[in-house]
């Protein structure tokens, strides 16, 4: 018989912190303490346990449907999975909806990695909290949250969103407000604000913040407006005191420009690059690339002004196509802002990074208050029926280019 696994701190089950790090879970009827990785039965009386968490601990399944990686990093539906193992810094949540990235099938196919969960941006509901995430009590059961984890990570094959249950690090994961819908919450995510707190402040080294921002700030091009790390760009730039100024396709100008960009520009029109340059007066310093292809890297080192500047780009750029030395070119990989090694080939990998988390958990202070105080206006969304089998279909969909200017996402559970 296959032995049922829930994994739950003690602090939950009790409704009260302890200074141990103790758990209960369950193996089949039998329920166990476990104090640094040793085993002995315990007794906890029916009145001791709070309410709210033994309907957790009830409801907790023994497995869960996944999107992984098969061979090839072919990705598949998977059922009877294991749930994630829940860590003392980590808070575990029950998946309503994801949102899709880009990402989520380059990997797959760039890193394959048999068994690795796919998925990086979620949101859902609190149903466990590791006993060091519950000292400082900022999330509880039954709370409604959203972030990003580090999909297909070779290293770790639980990190993955597209899952009914996934466990987040609690520095990195927001608290949902009452007006932000579950599939609102999901399309924000974190995989793109975690990217763009090391593009903007990082990468490109701009002083000023969301929380101070600058006066009469520089301009900065944000190539690919349109996209979903565009929009929050080109918001975060203008709440830090800078001017946006963005490319995107002529069908897209008034929705870029609604987000706060001071001008647009058409990407496909073979001038961008010197009508940039005629905007700026010459004096373009900072070019963020989305897109990260050829010609976009071709028409950002063409916008850049006399003087040099820099560029961050989201992709491994050609070693050949930096052809300005006054120009610094740099690759942002969004999710090394979890401090946590990178285990990529190819130049995307890098070792675990304490500075870079430290930014990453303060970061995330800075963007909750701004969602909170509705600062940030979610890109627009769509929502793709059909589960499971939705993501992968999404997905095939984000493959072909046929989505612009909208966020996939997919309801995976009732809220």
């Amino acid at each position: 018989m296959q032995q049922r696994r829930q994994l739950i701190p003690k602090s939950l089950l009790l409704g009260r912190k302890t200074d141990q790090a103790t758990w209960v879970f369950g193996v089949g009827d039998i329920t166990c303490l476990a104090i640094f990785n040793t085993l002995k039965p315990v007794t906890v009386s029916p009145i001791d346990i709070h309410p709210e968490a033994a309907q957790i601990v009830k409801s907790l399944p023994g497995s869960q449907t996944a999107i992984v990686q098969g061979p090839e990093g072919r990705l598949f539906i998977q059922k009877n999975g294991r749930l994630p193992h829940l860590l003392a810094d980590q808070i575990l949540v029950k998946v309503i909806a994801v949102a899709l990235n880009p990402c989520d099938y380059k990997m797959a196919e760039r890193f394959p990695s048999p068994g690795a969960t796919d998925g990086c941006d979620f949101s859902g509901t609190v149903v466990g909290v590791g006993i060091d995430a519950a000292q400082s009590n900022k999330f509880r059961l039954g709370d409604r949250v959203f972030g990003a984890v580090h999909g297909s990570n070779p290293i770790d094959h639980q990190s993955g969103s597209f899952a009914e249950y996934v466990v987040v690090d609690a520095g990195f994961l927001f608290y949902t407000p009452s007006n932000i819908s579950n599939e609102t919450a999901a399309g924000i995510g974190g995989t793109g604000l975690g990217t763009l707190g090391l593009a903007l402040f990082k990468s490109l080294a701009l002083r000023g913040r969301p929380d101070k921002p600058v006066d009469n700030g520089d301009f900065v091009l944000v190539y690919g407006g349109a996209t979903s790390v565009g929009t929050m760009a080109i918001q975060l730039l203008k709440l830090s005191g800078y001017r946006p100024i963005a490319t995107c396709s002529p069908k897209n100008f008034d929705l870029v420009r609604s987000y706060g960009a001071d001008n647009v520009f058409d990407y496909s029109a073979p001038d961008v690059a010197e009508s940039i340059k005629a905007y700026t007066k010459n004096t373009l310093n900072y070019a963020l690339d989305i897109i990260t292809e050829v010609k976009t890297m071709k028409h950002c080192y063409g916008a850049i002004g006399r003087a040099g500047g820099k560029y961050t780009c989201l992709e491994k750029y050609p070693e050949h196509l930096h052809t300005r030395k006054t120009v610094t070119p740099d690759l942002v990989m969004g999710i090394s802002i979890l401090g946590k090694r990178i285990a990529l080939d190819h130049g995307y990998g890098s070792d675990e990074n304490l500075e870079l988390r430290e930014f990453g958990v303060e970061w995330y202070v800075t963007l909750q208050q701004l969602i909170s105080e509705g600062k940030l206006r979610p890109h627009p969304i769509k929502v793709l029926p059909g589960g499971f089998q939705g993501i992968l279909d999404g997905l095939s969909l984000l493959k072909s280019r046929t989505i612009s200017a909208q966020k996939l996402v997919v309801e995976i559970a009732e809220a």
